[in-house]
């Protein structure tokens, strides 16, 4: 079981992510949006999006520069495994309370409105239910990280991560006794991933860039394909 929820599974969840994307993409190009509600109720969307943003931003940042980068370069850097540890225990908690914060006043403001409530989907909750469930996961593990201040834990992680990347049959059995606490958060997190394709979550995808220059485009309207109220 390890095998196939460490080993195969990460492999399953990022192929559909990688080919669901594409597809969705193609299919559907105008449902590649977050599907803004900022007309409703915009003071409380800001504050809540700023910090849900920001914090989501440093923690995927500091995931994907923290356990895919080779071991061996921060031992040629002098970065030991007990200062990357606190630092990704420090960053990694601030930013991690910031995206909690951010992201349950986001969802009380879509379930707390009607209005807002009645323009949701189904997926649209649900992910960031599981968003939020993540995130308290990840700062859970902040207190399980506290009593292997050594920094193994975490090496264990890094080995884990890159054996993915780098086609490891053994890459499982890396972290096969870390804390369940762990192994939820990664389970969870590659269910994400698999979700990604079918959420509002393929907008992470799109840098706007044409936004700041010259090429910008006109709006364009799109009528929605949800079938009208009776």
């Amino acid at each position: 079981m390890n095998q196939f929820l460490f080993g195969t599974y990460p492999y399953i969840a990022l192929t559909v992510l990688f080919i669901g994307s594409i597809a969705r993409y193609e299919r559907d190009p105008f449902t590649w949006k977050s599907s803004s509600s900022q007309l409703l109720r915009r003071k409380q969307l800001i504050i809540g999006s700023v910090l849900f943003h920001v914090g989501v931003l440093i923690i995927f940042g500091g995931h994907l520069v923290g356990l895919l980068t080779p071991i061996w370069i921060f031992n040629a850097l002098g970065v030991s495994h007990e200062a990357k540890q606190i630092l990704a225990m420090t960053a990694g908690g601030i930013a991690g309370i910031m995206a909690l914060v951010g992201g349950t006043m986001l969802l009380m403001r879509r379930l707390g409105d009607p209005r807002i409530a009645k323009n949701s989907s189904f997926a649209d909750t649900g992910i960031l239910i599981l968003l939020l469930l993540q995130l308290v996961l990840g700062v859970s593990t902040i207190f399980v990280s506290m009593q292997h201040l050594d920094g193994e834990e975490m090496v264990k992680l890094m080995s884990w991560a890159q054996g993915i990347f780098y086609f490891d049959g053994n890459a499982a059995s890396y972290i096969q006794d870390v804390s369940i606490v762990f192994k939820i958060h990664i389970l969870l997190g590659l269910t994400i991933f698999l979700l990604f394709p079918f959420t509002r979550l393929v907008h992470m995808l799109s840098v706007p860039v044409r936004y700041v220059t010259p090429l910008r485009k006109g709006y364009q309207i799109v009528r929605s394909r949800r079938k009208a109220a009776k």
